[in-house]
């Protein structure tokens, strides 16, 4: 591997979504991410989609090929001794282990920060669960299980998405797996960089509830000085405008003219000047007031036209961006340009994977999809001869 992280080896011990996400950004920067997976493989394994395969040989699924690119895959039986003692002797030659177990799980298997640590003393410990650990604030739902849609629920997200009716919606993406993860990682490289300086290791506890609150942190400030509980609201803002999603003749775009500048500029756009000295529309607050008449102007103004015809006048000049879905995406020059969408390699098909990149761009480091994902075990052979090796040279 390549990157920022080479050198940096990570005891992966994540399932499903939430930890692999924030595993699989550390394996793009370059990190060496083992994958510990019990006797018969981590459970997203066995979901799809997956590709036609070539003579009914093994394939990798879409789910876990996108999120464990790049990891080392070792089986190791962690209830039982023998691999109990397997993990340790990882640990040993680690610098990190994330899990993200259920509650009690980590103790029961004896594989705490508490016991990890007395192995590799600078050992970064990185621990994600639903409501977080009793040592950093032990909350009533402690032993509550956690999933995506239940801490979008109850961290807020639900009650500020939605249509105007007030019917909440799930947020599109697993995005109370992936925020939380992607904490985790920032978490996780912060005591990296204080073990460099100090020789200490320590645990980081993230909690997907504590990380979608600060997610939906508008509206904690918004009730804290207003006293009002904010609701859905659509596609709209509640302190800006216009913000919103417009149906055109082909499909939806979006506008954000939001300050008086770009306010201006889509005036004159429109061919309505006299809107910028309207009294109703002067500034941004009286823009607020008034949103319902600039809605009507901009569903009059733009209903007739074309997305590509709204890009061509709208495109670069004020915030504007077509509603695409997966497909334009697919077609968009940005995406591939960028490094956005990867293609990887399918074993078992002759149908390549493509991956969601890696965001995270530098300068002098290279960070990127390294690699597929591995099958199962694939590198378990590997790993426990490196194990020989690092424990022959500890002992000369």
């Amino acid at each position: 591997m390549t990157g920022p992280l080479s050198g940096v080896r990570v005891i992966d011990l994540t399932a499903a979504l939430a930890g692999p996400y924030g595993t699989m950004i550390l394996a793009d920067l370059g990190a060496d991410i083992i994958k510990v997976e019990p006797p018969g493989g981590e459970i997203t394994r066995r979901v799809g989609p997956y590709p036609p395969s070539v003579d009914g040989q093994q394939t990798l699924g879409g789910y876990f090929q996108s999120i464990n690119r790049g990891k080392r895959s070792i089986v190791l039986d962690l209830k039982s001794s023998h691999g109990h003692a397997e993990l340790l002797d990882l640990v040993r030659t680690a610098d990190v282990v994330v899990e993200n177990f259920g509650p009690g799980v980590v103790e029961r298997l004896n594989i705490s920060y508490e016991e990890l640590r007395r192995v590799n003393p600078k050992l970064v410990y990185g621990s994600l669960t639903g409501f977080g650990a009793a040592w950093s604030g032990e909350s009533p739902y402690i032993d509550w299980p956690a999933m995506d849609i239940t801490i979008q629920a109850m961290a807020g997200a639900l009650s500020i998405t939605g249509t105007e009716d007030g019917k909440p919606v799930k947020i599109g993406p697993g995005i109370g797996d992936i925020f939380p993860g992607t904490m985790l990682t920032i978490g996780v490289l912060a005591a990296l960089w204080e073990m460099k300086k100090t020789g200490e290791g320590q645990q980081i506890d993230v909690s997907m509830f504590d990380a979608m609150l600060s997610l939906c942190e508008r509206m904690v400030y918004q009730y804290s000085y207003t006293g009002q509980v904010p609701k859905p609201i659509g596609n709209t803002h509640p302190i800006l405008t216009p913000f919103d999603v417009l149906e055109v003749k082909d499909g939806w775009i979006a506008i954000a003219a939001t300050t008086q500048l770009r306010w201006e500029a889509l005036c004159h756009i429109m061919e309505k000047p006299e809107l910028i000295t309207d009294p109703r529309f002067r500034n941004e607050g009286r823009r607020v007031d008034h949103r319902t008449e600039i809605r009507h102007i901009l569903d009059e103004w733009t209903r007739d036209m074309t997305r590509a015809e709204l890009r061509e006048k709208l495109g670069g000049k004020v915030p504007f961006g077509p509603v695409n879905d997966i497909r334009d995406i697919f077609d968009d020059p940005h995406a591939w340009a960028r490094k956005m969408l990867v293609e990887i390699e399918n074993p078992g098909s002759d149908q390549r994977a493509i991956v969601a990149g890696q965001p995270i761009k530098f300068s002098r480091s290279r960070a990127t999809v390294g690699a597929r994902a591995p099958q199962l075990d694939e590198h378990g052979d590997a790993l426990r001869a490196e194990i020989r090796s690092a424990t022959e040279v500890a002992t000369k």
